[in-house]
């Protein structure tokens, strides 16, 4: 019952993911797979090492083949090459029961994770911002601000609210 709902809840949240927490939670699930990776070289479990890293693997390569080379520019063929090496590198969990190759990897996707995380928070943040004021049927426009020496009550219930508050 329990595992019915976590999966309910995991295709929920890939369902309603915005595209760049699409690819911060593949990134996530691959670092997670090559952690799972290492745990099994240290207990000497082949065929979970060889699970975890195949799933590491089909994770970058759907990364990788998910990259869009027209509109991506310089930063598409350099992550198509970093994925590529990630893959060779992963070869060598596999082929020599290589922890180091894993930790490699690890070390370069982590940093990438990190920023897709932030990318995403920032994309959410600014959805929810738009829902509000959706929500209290105003249109987003310019902040206007009085002329120096004039608070018209009129101007001041006009301005959206920042919502952010300055105290010592």
């Amino acid at each position: 019952m329990k595992e019915h709902a976590a999966h309910i809840y995991r295709n929920q949240q890939v369902n309603t993911a915005s595209p760049a927490k699409m690819v911060f939670m593949l990134y996530e699930k691959t670092l997670s797979c090559l952690q799972e990776a290492l745990r099994a070289i240290d207990a000497r479990d082949i065929q979970s090492r060889c699970n975890a890293n195949c799933r590491a693997l089909d994770l970058i390569a759907h990364l990788s083949n998910t990259l869009d080379m027209d509109q991506g520019g310089e930063i598409a063929t350099n992550l198509e090459r970093l994925y590529t090496h990630c893959m060779l590198r992963l070869m060598d969990v596999d082929r020599h029961n290589d922890p180091q190759a894993a930790l490699d990897v690890i070390q370069l996707l982590t940093p990438l994770r990190d920023s897709w995380a932030t990318l995403a928070e920032r994309s959410e943040n600014e959805m929810r911002q738009a829902i509000l004021t959706a929500q209290q049927g105003q249109q987003p426009r310019a902040q206007s601000y009085p002329q120096a020496g004039r608070q018209d009550a009129e101007d001041k219930e006009q301005r959206p609210k920042s919502g952010l508050s300055i105290s010592a």
